[in-house]
């Protein structure tokens, strides 16, 4: 018998004014010093000092230095910060990017090297040696779900290429998700991550990894998202729609863990090689993907399809993905978005050669990857 070893250790307050119990939380521990790490665009909006408002008694600094695909550079231009500040926490104010980026800025304000000297296939990778700086996590995008994970994605400064800093140690020590931070969301963006979040259910579950756990997170993460992400495209200030895609977008973090598959992989290559958001990139492969993947497992097809209320089996999902993406305005293909067919040799590439390849359905060759990059141009 083959042993294995679950954990979902992330603590979570959830809901409507979350955010309002930071400096609580925070002072409780004897910190004072918070480096707020956020992306550019945020920290210039409303959102940005009506959270600061509610950190009285805390002497924060913001570093906005997070933009795009985050970057090794931006991660130790965060660590100088840190240091700069004399900061003894971090606060992970926004989206996947800007999580992302948190988790492992207090790993470099406290540790020799670079970020990539971390990542988990480095040949020579470093240890994790030191206590990490205490780190919370406030989500403002209902998508990666990055604020309950255990990695962190960020791309080489110079190829683009996506790397992983894989650890429970930069896990977040107290996750404040608060749908209301995601009420000011554009349609387009609320679309793409939405679409994220259902990707890491439906990618989760597919996966031949054994994990009985996250199956069932998937499944009710999916559940969720299924009846609510239209909702909340078309109506930005539905509450109830916004509240369930971020337990949509958790659940589906959570629920990786147990791996993911081919759309990701597609969607890392988008990311490096086209600069492409990863929700959307995710969005452009998921049914041109799923349709290829479906044969390899029809019965979990069927589970998929009952989660997301459907009749008619599992042959019925891919459909419904598709006439999802046209309600919430996803339309088009990847040549629409300024993918061309000179890129395809790089995108295969790294599509092949990414891990969450390993664990899809359905083994994917490069000439596979080839099949599906053309069927979604």
């Amino acid at each position: 018998m083959t042993l294995t070893h679950f954990s979902f250790p992330t603590a979570i307050a959830f809901g409507a004014g979350a955010r309002k119990l930071v400096a609580e939380h925070l002072l409780a521990r004897g910190l004072k010093r918070p480096l707020v790490v956020t992306d550019r665009a945020l920290a210039a909006l409303p959102v940005m000092d009506e959270f600061k408002s509610h950190l009285g008694g805390l002497h924060p600094a913001v570093f906005d230095g997070v933009h795009g695909n985050p970057t090794c550079a931006q991660v130790m231009a965060g660590a100088a910060a840190f240091k700069s500040h004399g900061a003894d926490c971090v606060i992970g104010f926004g989206g996947g990017a800007a999580l992302d980026v948190a988790k492992v800025v207090g790993l470099m304000a406290v540790h020799d090297g670079d970020i990539l000297d971390y990542v988990w296939d480095h040949p020579n990778v470093r240890p994790i040696t030191q206590p990490l700086p205490w780190f919370v996590a406030l989500p403002t995008t209902a998508g990666t779900g990055s604020e309950v994970g255990r990695s962190a994605v960020v791309s080489e400064n110079d190829t683009h290429h996506k790397r992983t800093v894989f650890s429970a140690r930069i896990l977040a020590q107290a996750v404040f998700a608060d749908p209301e931070l995601t009420l000011g969301l554009p349609a387009a963006v609320t679309a793409a991550t939405g679409m994220d979040a259902l990707t890491h259910n439906i990618e989760s579950y597919l996966s031949p990894a054994y994990h009985p756990l996250c199956d069932g997170i998937a499944l009710e993460g999916l559940r969720v998202g299924a009846r609510a992400l239209a909702a909340a495209v078309r109506d930005p200030g539905n509450l109830a729609a916004r509240t369930d895609m971020m337990m949509s977008s958790m659940m589906g973090a959570i629920a990786f863990q147990k791996d993911l598959g081919s759309v990701h992989a597609c969607a890392h290559a988008l990311g490096a090689v086209c600069d492409l958001h990863h929700g959307l990139a995710n969005a452009l492969m998921i049914d041109t993907v799923l349709a290829w993947n479906f044969e390899a497992v029809p019965a979990k097809f069927d589970e998929l399809a009952h989660a997301a209320g459907l009749s008619g089996g599992g042959a019925a999902f891919v459909p419904w993905l598709r006439e999802l993406k046209a309600t919430i305005g996803i339309e088009g293909g990847l040549a629409a978005r300024g993918v061309t067919r000179a890129q395809l040799p790089r995108l295969i590439e790294l599509a092949d050669k990414d891990f969450t390849s390993q664990t899809n359905p359905r083994k994917a060759s490069a000439s596979d990857y080839e099949r599906l990059f053309l069927a979604a141009l």
